[in-house]
């Protein structure tokens, strides 16, 4: 996986962390989960692109 698609990888996963900390804390944000499962779709989007 080149550097880009690792790098989006670890904001997913950054991400991933901080709306679960969010849930936790303040409830939670429909439009939070929204938003990282689209973050979550381009990112499997760029993996599978720099495969090709």
């Amino acid at each position: 996986m080149p550097g880009s698609a690792k790098t989006l990888t670890v904001v997913t996963v950054g991400a991933l962390v901080l709306v679960t900390a969010y849930t936790v804390t303040m409830g939670s944000s429909g439009w939070l989960w929204f938003a990282w499962v689209v973050l979550v779709l381009v990112t499997a989007g760029a993996a599978t692109a720099q495969r090709n």
